[in-house]
């Protein structure tokens, strides 16, 4: 059994959670990176098409993903979301993807998912980096812009024409613990990637290899998994989003013109 970052295993379980508030019908999934929430997507009876800027990450999801796309339930792109067609499906969904967009494709965004969307009243679904104050080597490593507070999302929500839905903190306060052994992992591993272009950091950022950080040893499946995590998936389903929370989940739905 893989073992994920106790993070993404967070993010994970409240995602699973809104999902089920769902019905399955076609999606739009913005820079996949490993693939979980598309695996996630797929399980629960999902139709749709991922949009990857990084080749090797699509070679490698191409790989992964063999079998749904031969049958016809998944479809990748390499290229750019933001200047791609219109398609009308139910939700966009996008992980640590936002932050690596510069204001003005950060609107853009918001645009080409409201379009998306606007036809189907579908849902935009959206988990980014949090609280500024916390910036540090994993940002400058890996071409971020900016990380998000609660009243940016509710600022580009609204002046885009979005009715947020939800707005939560997730996973405190484990990250927030984590962050040091983070932060030194990073530095460790991946502190070179500081002389990168954006554009080089934006890539390799969907393909990290951080030992103890994104990747495990697969023994440590046994106390990484969604029933040793429960415990704290309830604890980040009751607090809500403040500055101390290291990642910001909304959902947001057009408002009709």
């Amino acid at each position: 059994m893989k073992a994920l970052p106790p993070g993404t295993i967070l993010q994970l379980m409240y995602l699973s959670e809104r999902l089920g508030r769902l019905q399955p019908g076609r999606f739009i999934e913005i820079g996949a990176g490993n693939g979980e929430i598309t695996s996630l997507l797929l399980s629960r009876g999902w139709i749709g098409s991922v949009y990857e800027f990084d080749a090797d990450t699509t070679a490698r999801l191409k790989e992964r993903f063999a079998d749904p796309i031969v049958e016809g339930r998944l479809a990748l792109m390499n290229s750019d979301y933001v200047r791609s067609e219109t398609a009308d499906v139910d939700i966009v969904i996008s992980s640590m993807v936002m932050e690596h967009l510069s204001d003005e494709d950060e609107a853009l965004f918001m645009q080409k998912s409201r379009a998306n969307l606007e036809h189907k009243a579908g849902t935009l679904i959206g988990i980014v980096p949090a609280g500024p104050r916390y910036w540090g080597i994993e940002d400058d490593i890996a071409g971020h812009f900016r990380r998000y507070t609660p009243d940016r999302i509710e600022a580009i929500t609204r002046t885009c024409g979005w009715s947020l839905q939800d707005l939560k903190g997730l996973t405190f306060p484990v990250s927030n613990l984590l962050l040091p052994v983070s932060n030194y992992l990073v530095t460790k591993q991946e502190g070179a990637k500081v002389s990168l272009s954006k554009l080089e950091q934006t890539k390799e950022s969907g393909r990290r290899n951080v030992k103890f950080k994104t990747t495990f040893p697969s023994i440590f499946s046994l106390i990484l998994n969604q029933y040793t995590m429960y415990p704290l998936h309830l604890l980040q389903k009751v607090l809500g989003p403040t500055d101390r929370s290291l990642v910001l989940y909304f959902e947001a739905r057009p408002i009709s013109r």
